[in-house]
C-alpha cells in the first residue's frame, strides 16, 4: 500500500490594502507630532535655554584681482546665522554678500571685500556674527587667484601631463623587458603590484580624509568616506561576481588597475591646482617633481597582468589614458574650481576601487603560484609585495611635508 503525499501549496504573497498602509504611516505621524512639540518647546526646557548656537565654516578665502577678496562661507550650525562685520587686518571694510549675509541651517553665502590687499604678504580675515562671535581665516601668502583663461587651462593640463601621463608612460616602457622574464619573476611583479596598490590605498585613505576634515561639520566627512569606499569596494564585487565561474582576464584586471590608480591621480592633480591657486607656487612645484617619480611604478603595475598576453598599443594608449589622465582634471579642478566635498567623494571613491584591484590581483597570484606548484606564500611573493610597499614609501619622502 502506497501513500501520497499531501500537496504542498505555495500562497501567493498578498497585496497590501489601504488599511495596512495607513496603519504604517500611523507611527510617522505621531513622530511628526512629537518632533514639532520638541521644536516649539525646545524639549520643555525654555526656561533652561542659553544663548542660539553660531557656527559657520569658512571654505576658501580668494582673491579673483587687486583690490578684492572674496569668502566662500557655509552655515555650519543649528540655526540660521546674521553676518553684520568683517573684519581685514584689524580694520571693517564694507562688504557684498551674495545671496545674503543671512545664511539659513546649511546655506552658503560669499562675501566681497574691497580691500587693497599686497603681494606676497600674509592678511588675517574675521567675520563677525550678530551674537559677536568672530570666526576667523588666513590667508598666508596673497597671490592673485587664477582665473579661467586659455593660457593657464593649457599650463595647468600640462602640468597634469606632466605628473599622470608621462611617468605612468614611463613604467609601461619596462613591459618588453618584463616579457622575457620567467613565471616566477612575473609572479614578483604581479607581488609588487600588489604591493604599490596597498600603498595607495592607504595613501587615498589619508588623502581622502584630509580633504574631509576641511568639510562642514553636518557632512560627517569620515564616516561619509568609510561608507563610499565600502559601497564601491562592495558594488565593483557585485559587479565581478556577474561572471561567475569566469576569470578575470589579465586586461580586465589592468583596466581595473589603471581606474583605481586614475582616482588616486586625481587627488594628487586636486592637491597641485589647490596648492597654485592658493598661491604657494613652491610648494606646487615641489608636489609636481615628487609625483612624477612617484607614480613611474605605477607603470609597471598596470603593465604587469598582461606581460603574457599583448593586446595591443591601442589598449596601452587607452590603459595610460584611465590611469593618467585624472591627473589633468584634478589639476584643473584644484586650480578653478575646487571643491573639498567632490574632492572627498573622488577619493573616497577610489579607496574602494583600488582595494577592489587588490583583491583582483591576488587572485591573479594566487592563480598562476598554483599553476608553478608554489603555496601562495613564499619568498618571492613575499619579497615583492614588501618591495612594492617600500618602493611606493620611499618615493613619497618626495611629496611629503
Amino acid at each position: 500500500m502506497t501513500t501520497t503525499p499531501p500537496e504542498t501549496t505555495t500562497s501567493a504573497p498578498q497585496r497590501l490594502s489601504g488599511a495596512a498602509w495607513a496603519l504604517a504611516l500611523v507611527p510617522l505621524v505621531l513622530l511628526g507630532i512629537v518632533l514639532s512639540y520638541l521644536v516649539a518647546t525646545g524639549g520643555g526646557l525654555t526656561e533652561l535655554a542659553g544663548p542660539p548656537v553660531e557656527k559657520i565654516s569658512i571654505q576658501r578665502a580668494t582673491l579673483p584681482q587687486p583690490g578684492m577678496i572674496r569668502i566662500e562661507v557655509v552655515n555650519d550650525g543649528p540655526q540660521e546665522v546674521t553676518i553684520p562685520q568683517v573684519i581685514v587686518d584689524d580694520a571693517y571694510f564694507a562688504f557684498k554678500a551674495e545671496p545674503s549675509n543671512i545664511i539659513p541651517r546649511l546655506g552658503r553665502a560669499v562675501f566681497t571685500v574691497n580691500y587693497p590687499w599686497v603681494a606676497q604678504e600674509t592678511h588675517h580675515i574675521g567675520l563677525i556674527t550678530s551674537l559677536g562671535t568672530v570666526f576667523t581665516h588666513e590667508i598666508g601668502v596673497a597671490v592673485q587667484s587664477p582665473s579661467l583663461s586659455p593660457s593657464l587651462f593649457t599650463q595647468f593640463g600640462a602640468v597634469g601631463l606632466y605628473v599622470g601621463i608621462v611617468p605612468i608612460f614611463l613604467g609601461m616602457l619596462w613591459y618588453p623587458f618584463m616579457r622575457r622574464l620567467s613565471g616566477q619573476a612575473v609572479n614578483f611583479i604581479l607581488a609588487l603590484t600588489v604591493g604599490l596598490l596597498i600603498y595607495l590605498a592607504v595613501g587615498t585613505w589619508l588623502d581622502a580624509n584630509e580633504f574631509a576634515q576641511e568639510l562642514p561639520a553636518f557632512w560627517q566627512g569620515v564616516p561619509m568616506v568609510i561608507f563610499i569606499g565600502l559601497i564601491t569596494l562592495g558594488g565593483l564585487l557585485a559587479v565581478g561576481s556577474l561572471g561567475r565561474g569566469k576569470e578575470s582576464t589579465p586586461l580586465g584586471v589592468s583596466y581595473r588597475i589603471a581606474l583605481g590608480i586614475g582616482l588616486h591621480n586625481l587627488g594628487e592633480g586636486l592637491a597641485i591646482g589647490a596648492a597654485f591657486a592658493s598661491g604657494e607656487a613652491a610648494l606646487g612645484t615641489f608636489l609636481i617633481l615628487g609625483f612624477t617619480l612617484h607614480n613611474i611604478p605605477e607603470g609597471v603595475g598596470i603593465a604587469a597582468p598582461i606581460v603574457r598576453n599583448n593586446p595591443g598599443l591601442k589598449h596601452f594608449a587607452f590603459l595610460l589614458l584611465l590611469a593618467g589622465g585624472p591627473a589633468i582634471l584634478g589639476t584643473w579642478l584644484g586650480s578653478f574650481a575646487f571643491d573639498p566635498v567632490l574632492a572627498t567623494i573622488f577619493l573616497a571613491v577610489g579607496v574602494g576601487a583600488i582595494l577592489q584591484v587588490v583583491w583582483e590581483v591576488g587572485k591573479l597570484v594566487a592563480r598562476d603560484t598554483a599553476r608553478l606548484g608554489h603555496p601562495l606564500v613564499n619568498w618571492v611573493n613575499l619579497a615583492g609585495l614588501l618591495a612594492g610597499i617600500a618602493l611606493m614609501y620611499f618615493t613619497a619622502f618626495l611629496v611629503k611635508f
